[in-house]
């Protein structure tokens, strides 16, 4: 038989379990990604449509089925494609800490 301490602790474990999807969602400020993009990545990126600047436009880019490099536009694609860089595009893992990272991917979910 369950004791009430391992009762609890099962219920606060099933309760922070149930949780994480939505603490991860909300991750990163998606006004503060903008005023990033902005700074950094417009030069090359067009937020307001799918056209091509220097590289491609970013509209919707969490609703395509595969980004220019073939890959689905999950968070860790994108978020590897931003450290990283390729194709002409320059790394940002040493331009952009992780939270700044995190935040131009939440405005990036905005577009």
């Amino acid at each position: 038989m369950m004791t009430m301490r391992k009762t609890l602790l099962a219920a606060g474990c099933a309760a922070m379990l149930a949780s994480t999807p939505l603490l991860l969602a909300q991750k990163g400020d998606a006004a503060k990604g903008k005023s990033l993009f902005e700074d950094n990545c417009a030069v090359c990126h067009d937020a307001e449509s799918a056209d091509k600047k220097i590289g491609p436009g970013l509209k919707g880019l969490f609703k395509k089925d595969k980004m220019n490099n073939g890959k689905k536009p999950t968070d860790a694609n994108v978020r590897a494609l931003v450290n990283a860089g390729g194709n002409g595009m320059p790394s940002f893992s040493d331009t952009l800490n992780d939270g700044e990272r995190e935040n131009v991917l939440a405005y990036l979910k905005t577009l």
